[in-house]
């Protein structure tokens, strides 16, 4: 009996001990705000690189962000070679869709359609999305298989008819109050988009 006594009250010993350490442990994090606490394996927290906007001894201009040398580019990067003119516009009309026409390319490109270019086109490409349904302001959104004209300068002819090329240029460039989507998409998506573009000109 004495016994098991004394193994209860070391039990309520440790569990006494116990919960005041932690109570000391949480109103010690409580003292400083600014304060980490307790750390563990340091050395974890720290990265050995340096970060981007860290000064950077082994540069001459002292910065570890660095511009890239010239005639370089990204990894993935895809250089476009029509420049963002009426002629470069013209020129883009000889791109020809290098995706095949594929169900899986169709439905990702309606995909990417829907959620960039539907907003304004609407999603049956009517120039009737929801934005410009709610903003009477925004004007000449064209449908892609009605007989709206081009809004390039110095193109004629009708949006209905625009090569896979030029719609390719007006995602990448942009045009008048629609901007660039050449962040947004690559260029695998951007060609994806421009044949489901295709299919809604067929309409």
């Amino acid at each position: 009996m004495k016994g098991s006594t004394l193994a209860m009250n070391k039990k309520y010993i440790v569990y006494a001990a116990f919960t005041v350490l932690a109570a000391v442990a949480m109103l010690s994090a409580c003292t400083d705000k600014r304060s980490t606490g307790l750390e563990y394996a340091r050395n974890m927290y720290d990265p050995i690189a340096y970060n981007q906007d860290q000064p950077n001894k082994n540069f001459v201009n002292g910065q570890t962000a660095q511009t890239p040398p010239l005639n370089t580019d990204p990894v993935g990067f895809v250089r476009f070679e029509y420049a963002n003119t009426p002629e470069g516009f013209a020129a883009s009309g000889a791109l020809v869709n290098p995706l095949s026409l594929t169900e899986k390319n169709l439905l990702e490109g309606k995909h990417y359609y829907n959620v960039f270019c539907g907003p304004c086109h609407g999603e049956k490409g009517d120039g009737q999305g929801h934005i410009v349904k709610l903003d009477k302001g925004i004007a000449g959104v064209p449908s892609y298989y009605g007989e709206d004209p081009s809004h390039h300068t110095g193109e004629t002819g009708l949006v209905k008819d625009l090569s896979a090329g030029k719609i390719y240029h007006t995602i990448f460039y942009g045009l008048n109050s629609m901007g660039s989507y050449a962040s947004q998409l690559t260029p695998t998506e951007r060609w994806k988009v421009v044949m489901y573009v295709q299919q809604l000109q067929k309409q």
